[in-house]
């Protein structure tokens, strides 16, 4: 059975293409969630490796591989559970990655793997230049795991202007929604946080959104804004500038009060989604 009520982290980074150097960044900052009491650490998209696009990966990021065993051990003796945010997840005999979440458990076994769904290829006039598809393979299966934090409804940046997405996680009973991201610094202030906000209230659930921010190389800039938001539509943590991490009470009650008060997840026309 879940437990009702926990702590939660998300962690803000700024991430390069120097693994090493993110990945002792994510570590010190698991480290110090789990000695402020966090049972549940979730680390932004591309945590451990942020380069410019079909740049080459040196290290083995299969779900299985050296990157993902070495952050399942730390989980391992922290004893928390641990979202890596998105890893480039290598395809054999492919030249494209998939962008994958991997949900660790606080024994080190992998409870979930996510492969991002929608691509960000956008060309914004004046603002923003991105092809993810020219290297990147599209997932094709919504997640939610059943774990001892309650029903986790899984997506990564760009799935958030889904909303159909979100609809399915939380029919399929998701209670807390997690959006890993490193959303633009050209769209990030003016959609970000609406977006979020909109997934919590319409999905009456959690939503836990760990995220890159500042200048990652000459062509990348990401947000921040890392935030937590309750089933009602309210921030209950945020970060917005800078490296750091936001700590929040998850009460997975808070869920049912919210769906019995305004039940409008029964009110769906399934038909329609």
């Amino acid at each position: 059975m879940a437990r009702q009520r926990y702590t939660v982290a998300a962690v803000q980074m700024t991430s390069s293409d120097d693994v090493e150097a993110n990945l002792r960044d994510a570590v010190r900052w698991i480290r110090r969630a789990a000695a402020r009491g966090a049972r549940l650490v979730a680390l932004p998209e591309n945590f451990a490796c942020l380069r410019t696009e079909g740049d080459r990966i040196d290290f083995r990021t299969e779900v299985d591989g050296e990157l993902v065993e070495r952050m399942a051990s730390e989980a391992r003796s922290a004893g928390i559970g641990l979202l890596l945010g998105s890893i480039p997840e290598r395809i054999p005999r492919s030249p494209r990655i998939y962008n994958t979440s991997v949900l660790i458990g606080p024994d080190g076994r992998r409870l979930a793997v996510y492969r991002k769904i929608h691509l960000f290829d956008i060309d914004i006039r004046g603002g923003v230049t991105l092809m993810e598809s020219k290297t990147v393979k599209p997932g094709d299966a919504p997640v939610v795991a059943d774990t001892d934090f309650g029903r986790l409804g899984l997506s990564i940046c760009y799935d958030l202007r889904f909303p159909e997405l979100y609809r399915h996680l939380a029919l399929a009973g998701a209670q807390v929604l997690f959006v890993p991201a490193a959303f633009t610094a050209y769209t990030g202030p003016h959609h970000w946080l609406p977006l979020l906000r909109a997934r919590a209230i319409e999905n009456q659930c959690w939503v836990v959104a760990p995220a890159q921010v500042g200048r990652h190389n000459p062509n990348r800039e990401s947000h921040g804004e890392t935030v937590v938001i309750d089933p009602w539509g309210r921030v209950v943590a945020r970060k917005s500038k800078g490296r750091g991490l936001v700590l929040a009470d998850i009460d997975l009650r808070a869920v049912d009060r919210v769906r019995r008060g305004l039940p409008c997840l029964e009110h769906t026309r399934r038909s329609l989604i």
